[in-house]
């Protein structure tokens, strides 16, 4: 079966329509001003905090190894719909084809979904750092690193294949247009002729089992966290264990918080239009954000910085 024609359960269009974020083009010429200096910085900021791990053996470490890879995610989770969206910005009329819809879907919510486990995983490493930093390098061994890294990739991958099979098994015979710059599955269902009901369900089930699994568990660590810092006597460890999960604190914040608010909602409340805006925030915005979130409140980060700077544009000053 030709699934450019067909869908398992009914006709499909050949591609759909993709609204995008504004009809307006005034408004699109200056939305893609903006918004391309915020993507190439997210490719930017998430390959040089990779790289910068890379080089410096400092920051040859656990909590740097996922640090690494939730840049590396990042930089994949942003290019997944923003070179798409900023070059529609700019067309008159915005189309995808239908297989492309598909994989696009799948490729975003997998590795939104892998992030949200990674986050996870970092959270119980800095709870093994903070709370047994004599056994960290031990507990946190390279196997159990890999295991936890492919755990998140496995998590992510059976969720976005779970949603993309159930969205594409549905039929299109209606309207073609997605009222969304890219195929998220909100607006996917909204065009839908068929029964959706079992795909809001599994959207609120699996969504909702998974941010509030990796949630958990990122509380649980951070209970413990707290309790191990209350137990320090020394200021420094105080700050410099703040300074840490301070970040990862934040960039928990803004992910889980849009998600949230984009998935575990009754269908009932979906405003699209305004969904827009918090879909560009979670797909552009926070990957960018990460970068300097993680630079600008981390020491090592910023002495590695300092490092590599000078190892690398002014060799000299490094052997006085």
């Amino acid at each position: 079966m030709n699934l450019g024609n067909f869908t398992w359960a009914g006709v499909a269009p050949a591609e759909f329509i993709l609204l995008g974020i504004t009809d307006r083009w005034d408004l699109r010429v200056a939305l893609f001003l903006v918004l391309l200096p915020v993507y190439l910085g997210s490719l930017l900021g998430n390959a040089g905090m990779v790289l910068l791990i890379r080089v410096d053996a400092r920051l040859h470490t656990p909590m740097y190894f996922f640090l690494a890879n939730l840049s590396l995610l990042d930089a994949c989770y942003a290019s997944a719909i923003g070179p798409k969206m900023l070059v529609d910005l700019l067309l008159p009329r915005a189309t995808i084809p239908y297989v492309a819809c598909a994989l696009q879907m799948f490729v975003f919510a997998g590795l939104a979904d892998a992030e949200c486990c990674l986050l996870a995983a970092m959270a119980y490493d800095r709870y093994v750092a903070i709370g047994n930093p004599l056994l960290y390098t031990t507990a946190m061994s390279r196997r159990l690193c890999l295991a936890l890294l492919g755990a998140s990739g496995l998590g992510g991958a059976v969720s976005a294949f779970v949603h993309t099979t159930f969205t594409f098994r549905l039929s299109f015979c209606g309207s073609r247009e997605v009222n969304s710059f890219f195929c998220d599955i909100p607006p996917l269902l909204a065009i839908s002729c068929s029964d959706t009901s079992l795909n809001e369900l599994l959207l609120f089930a699996v969504c909702g089992f998974i941010q509030t699994a990796t949630l958990s568990l990122i509380a649980v660590s951070y209970g413990f966290i707290v309790g191990a810092v209350m137990r320090m006597r020394s200021a420094a460890g105080r700050r410099r264990a703040a300074s840490t999960c301070g970040s990862h604190f934040m960039a928990v914040a803004m992910l889980y918080g849009t998600l949230i608010f984009m998935y575990l909602r009754p269908s009932s409340s979906y405003a699209l239009d305004t969904d827009k805006m918090a879909s560009v925030f979670y797909t552009l915005v926070i990957p960018a954000l990460n970068p300097l979130i993680y630079s600008l409140r981390n020491k090592e980060v910023k002495e590695a910085l300092g490092r590599t700077w000078t190892r690398f544009c002014c060799p000299g000053q490094g052997h006085r």
